[in-house]
């Protein structure tokens, strides 16, 4: 199965955090699924350590870039065709980040790893 680590969701596996449910760290590494990080879940966290809402032991791109390599969680680069998607997404969510993620995992055939409700709302089966 391809999938898709909602940024929560990365950074509870990487940090080991209570709030990420036994199913979920399960299928993160259960061996026979590819996992992915979007790139724009790096760029988020940068934009969030910038604003002092998340701190990291090291710069934001260097530490959380190591730490999906330890865990061997591969990139998703944002390309166009993912970004064509986001004309089509139901105007229920405004987290920019989270409609690209949604959008990454309609064209490459994943599903999304997220605790976020809102998010769940999308009208797509893509959700675990």
């Amino acid at each position: 199965m391809n999938i898709i680590l909602d940024t929560h969701i990365f950074l509870w596996h990487i940090t080991d955090d209570v709030k990420l449910k036994a199913k979920y760290k399960d299928i993160i590494t259960d061996e026979a699924n590819n996992i992915y990080l979007s790139a724009a879940s790096i760029w988020e966290c940068i934009i969030k350590e910038q604003i002092k809402k998340l701190i990291f032991p090291a710069p934001a791109s260097e530490y959380l870039t190591s730490k999906r390599v330890i865990h061997e969680i591969s990139s998703l680069p944002i390309d166009e065709e993912s970004l064509s998607f986001l004309s089509t997404l139901p105007d229920l969510h405004r987290d920019p980040f989270d409609r690209i993620i949604l959008c990454q995992a309609l064209k490459n055939g994943c599903n999304i790893i997220t605790e976020d409700q809102i998010l769940k709302k999308y009208p797509y089966q893509v959700f675990l």
